[in-house]
């Protein structure tokens, strides 16, 4: 082909030769295509650019939020981990609650707080975390409630405490037995006897423990008996071993049965958490244990068996709730052996 363009290139060292470039029409429609081609990526390239220059960055964006969810929702869960938790604590509080009232005798006087309080509900702004936030509020709520409630019980407990205070020295409040040595083995209320296979009334509660372990006075008293009972009197009190009685004011007698040894004497006053004697195996035991019995004064003057765990406000037991229902229905208690006359004394 004819050439159509002559491209001369003289170097700046005229020792050096020139440079002859020869275009025919074909090279100039090549580079003429090639150009056209380069200035269309080129105006495609900055029209599109925006676009997935954004598209970009709104995918960084929503990476970032993302994280941002996620962190702030495992901050809500922890949160909502420790509301529940305090809910329950709240809930358990309550209970112990309850449980003073009616080891102090107020089951028929109305606490303010007993219905509950109706607590107006905050408006939650809509987002995200709207639902996780909705159950933070429900428990936020339920938590200012139970506190409500809390404080007013709390308020009585405190002004009844204050206006009776023998009474509330003279109620047998806490375990015979501290710590985590002992089990329950034997509760109140019928049960196969271990002895006859039949079944019987059992007046108290039984508390495994190792011989040896201190057993403390659960309130103010007076002893009124510190031995092991004539057999030819009775029987069946001197089935209980190495017994301690005693008396607390005119409402309580309670007993301490299968000691190992005797740390007091009769006619001795006690305070709550002095030591009476200590876990033994003696009488009718088939293993080293503590029985224990609570007996309060009934309407008859007759000194009535009660469960003593509904009385023992610094242990908690697994069936409390039940314990509390079966303490407010006041069951008939029937068969029971009666205080002799020296342990009323």
């Amino acid at each position: 082909m004819r050439p159509q363009l002559e491209i001369q290139i003289h170097p700046a060292d005229i020792q050096k030769g020139v440079t002859y470039l020869f275009l025919s029409k074909g090279h100039l429609v090549a580079l003429g295509a090639g150009a056209l081609i380069y200035l269309g990526f080129l105006v495609f390239g900055m029209t599109v650019a925006p676009s997935v220059i954004g598209g970009l960055l709104s995918l960084r964006e929503y990476t970032a939020l993302q994280e941002a969810r996620e962190r702030l929702g495992g901050q809500l869960q922890g949160q909502q981990d420790r509301f529940e938790g305090l809910v329950e604590l709240s809930s358990v509080l309550q209970l112990r609650m309850k449980k003073i009232h009616l080891a102090y005798g107020l089951v028929d006087e109305p606490s303010a707080g007993q219905g509950g309080y109706s607590q107006p509900r905050r408006e939650l702004p809509q987002s995200v975390f709207s639902e996780d936030l909705e159950r933070l509020a429900g428990l936020e709520h339920s938590l200012e409630d139970q506190s409500l409630v809390l404080s007013s019980f709390l308020d009585e407990i405190a002004l009844f405490e204050q206006e009776h205070q023998d009474q509330v020295r003279n109620t047998p409040s806490i375990s015979p037995l501290q710590g985590d040595e002992f089990v329950l083995t034997s509760p109140f209320g019928t049960r196969s006897n271990p002895f006859t296979k039949q079944r019987d009334f059992h007046a108290g509660i039984d508390l495994a423990a190792p011989v040896g372990i201190p057993v403390y006075a659960t309130a103010d008293g007076q002893v009124n008996f510190a031995s092991r009972y004539n057999a030819r009197r009775n029987v069946s009190w001197w089935r209980y071993g190495n017994l301690v009685s005693v008396r607390h004011g005119d409402r309580f007698v309670t007993l301490y049965g299968h000691l190992d040894q005797i740390k007091v004497r009769q006619g001795q006053r006690v305070k709550q958490g002095d030591l009476i004697g200590t876990v033994g195996n003696t009488g009718w035991s088939t293993n080293p244990h503590l029985h224990y019995e609570v007996r309060h004064l009934d309407d008859d003057s007759q000194y009535k068996p009660v469960d003593p765990r509904i009385y023992i406000l610094d242990h908690r037991w697994r069936d409390e709730e039940q314990l509390l229902v079966r303490g407010r229905s006041a069951p008939d208690v029937r068969d029971y052996e009666p205080l002799p006359s020296r342990m009323r004394r």
